[in-house]
């Protein structure tokens, strides 16, 4: 029988990550459905993932998507220290934009600490953005405005006009986008998340 190395280390790590699910996004506007940070997380993950096997397969791309998949999971956790800032508080003045992403780098470096030495290295690149490949943060930053977009969608559709401005916000950016991977995902898998369960068998 194969026994465990022992070890002495301890790390709150995971423990501060458990977290994310008591963190409700979208604070600022009344919610049909709530939202947290980890089933976002999550979301992001696979729409990261599948744009770069996207950019990879139809537009001669040499993206690492499980390398992008990692680092999507990781790329809110620093709101388990600030909360989620809503993008209106957020972007509302270069201040207060500034201010926060100083805000932001501190929580980075507070959670690499919190692992262990061995492991602070692996985990850089997933946790600090400025140590991430500009491809990568490009495609996390794409998947997280289809995320959002999805959301408004789903508050639409349940009769929540409180979502309608950041609805054609979103779509107005996502158009405008240059990364032909996020043009082919709209078109090919967004409109079918609109339908019901019932109207997603029938397309079987």
């Amino acid at each position: 029988m194969k026994t465990t190395k022992e070890t002495t280390i301890t790390s709150s790590f995971y423990a501060y990550l458990s977290r994310l699910r008591w963190i409700k996004r979208w604070g600022l506007k009344r919610n049909a459905h709530d939202e947290n940070v980890m089933e976002h997380s999550w979301e992001v993950s696979v729409i990261a993932h599948t744009l770069a096997l996207i950019k990879n397969r139809y537009y001669d791309g040499n993206v690492d998507a499980n390398a992008v998949a990692a680092a999507s999971l990781y790329h809110d956790i620093t709101e388990v220290i600030t909360g989620d800032l809503p993008t209106p508080i957020k972007y509302h003045s270069e201040e207060i934009s500034t201010a926060y992403k100083q805000i932001e780098k501190q929580a980075e470096k507070e959670l690499l600490n919190l692992l262990p030495a061995e492991l602070q290295a692996d985990f850089k690149t997933l946790i600090h953005h400025d140590h991430m490949p500009e491809e990568h943060v490009r495609i996390i930053k794409a998947a997280d405005k289809i995320s959002a977009y999805l959301k408004c969608q789903a508050e639409l559709k349940a009769g929540n006009t409180e979502f309608e401005m950041a609805a054609e916000h979103l779509a107005k950016t996502i158009g405008e986008s240059d990364q032909p991977e996020v043009m082919f995902f709209m078109q090919a898998f967004v409109p079918s998340c609109g339908l019901t369960l019932d109207g997603l068998m029938k397309t079987y």
